[in-house]
């Protein structure tokens, strides 16, 4: 008989609908034509070829795109990240601090990539 799969963290399942949510709102505020690549790349998962002949783009438009939507995202997830974090640990902002960290290190990769 397999085991039982243990109940979800309320405390974590509170940071990751938060952080979901941050991420959301920082895309939709993203340029359209930035919105769209950074939606085909990272979240279709299309490759920069395939994102380029959707869009009508050149590949190195693609790349411009991307890494200027990924850019953007970071810096308003790190803003957006940093004040929400306080209100939902108040007592521990030790693990805020991870959190934030844990996030923008994942943001932070794929725009040093160059993806």
């Amino acid at each position: 008989m397999p085991e039982p799969t243990p109940a979800p963290d309320p405390e974590q399942q509170l940071v990751s609908e938060e952080l979901r949510s941050l991420i959301e709102s920082a895309v939709d505020r993203l340029p359209e034509g930035q919105r769209l690549v950074f939606m085909l790349r990272d979240v279709q998962g299309l490759s920069v070829a395939e994102t380029a002949e959707s869009l009508e783009l050149t590949p190195s438009n693609v790349k411009v795109r991307l890494h200027r939507a990924r850019s953007s995202l970071r810096q308003r997830l790190e803003v957006g990240a940093r004040s929400a974090c306080p209100e939902l640990f108040p007592f521990h902002l030790t693990r805020c601090d991870r959190v934030v960290t844990a996030v923008f290190a994942r943001i932070t990769a794929h725009v040093a990539q160059g993806e």
